[in-house]
């Protein structure tokens, strides 16, 4: 009996860990979806069919676009990242380029710690934590079912904070479900 009292004592010091996920965190799941490495697009240039295709955004953060070259598009919307290949087109190319950017395929995320199947998954728009967890093999029976850590980049920098699992996330984010005390 005294060893568990001795362990509920120490209890809140043993969560100094526990961060709350800043305001920040939040409104990236509000904002515009912000382009990074893994994302393949669909880029169509209306009346150029040689250069429609599909791109993928490489590890530096570029889309290698024909006549362009590697345009930058890590933090860029879709539509700031039309603007910029728009852009490089008129630089001798095209008179009037039109220019339509899609997320073909947004990165991946994942889901580590208690899951039955932790591992990468393709993100859905519009997925939460729970979808995550249930796409992961659902819970263990040691998880601790209430929230979950998630790890996001916003604004270049990396955060993590604890969120309950009806938390909506975001394409790149890394899911941690710890395990529950009892």
């Amino acid at each position: 009996m005294a060893a568990v009292l001795a362990i509920l004592a120490i209890a809140p010091y043993g969560c100094s860990g526990y961060r709350p996920a800043p305001d920040a965190f939040h409104e990236a799941v509000i904002e515009p979806y912000r382009l990074g490495a893994g994302d393949v697009l669909r880029i169509t240039v209306y009346g150029q069919d040689d250069l429609s295709n599909t791109y993928t955004v490489d590890q530096a953060g570029y889309v290698a676009f024909p006549l362009v070259g590697a345009v930058s598009a890590r933090g860029q919307t879709a539509q700031s990242l039309e603007g910029k290949i728009a852009s490089g087109l008129r630089q001798g190319f095209l008179r009037d380029p039109d220019v339509t950017v899609q997320v073909d395929r947004h990165r991946s995320i994942f889901v580590m710690g208690e899951v039955n199947a932790a591992g990468q998954y393709t993100y859905v728009p519009g997925m939460t934590v729970q979808n995550a967890i249930a796409i992961a093999g659902g819970f263990t029976v040691r998880a601790n079912q209430a929230n979950a850590d998630v790890t996001r980049q916003v604004n270049g920098e990396v955060m993590t904070g604890r969120v309950p699992i009806s938390d909506p996330i975001i394409g790149g984010d890394t899911i941690y479900i710890r395990e529950r005390l009892f």
